[in-house]
């Protein structure tokens, strides 16, 4: 299992709030999750998203649209991947690893 950690910003808005934006995104990734494919975590700053690689690949390009949908003509995406294959990773467990030697 990967985990994604995924920014998507919008060029070329009409205002500097982006919120309406991120909200669609949110929509689309409770879509995948309510399938299965992925889980989902929204931070103050970027979204991370995590499932098998192949869906999230998937489920990224699904997202990166989503301002073309509302008249968009720019969007630039952020992706870095953790794509951990010895053992298991999640996040959850990598929080609960952290939080053991606190």
């Amino acid at each position: 299992m990967a985990i994604f950690d995924v920014t998507i910003i919008p060029i070329g808005t009409e205002t500097p709030s982006v919120s309406s934006y991120v909200a669609d995104i949110q929509k689309i990734l409770q879509k995948y999750q309510n399938e299965g494919k992925i889980t989902f975590q929204l931070t103050p700053m970027n979204t991370l998203i995590e499932g098998d690689l192949k869906d999230l690949f998937e489920v990224v390009q699904a997202i990166h649209e989503a301002p073309y949908e509302k008249g968009i003509q720019r969007v630039a995406t952020n992706i870095r991947i953790d794509d951990r294959r010895d053992k298991a990773s999640t996040m959850k467990g990598k929080l609960e690893s952290v939080n053991s030697k606190l």
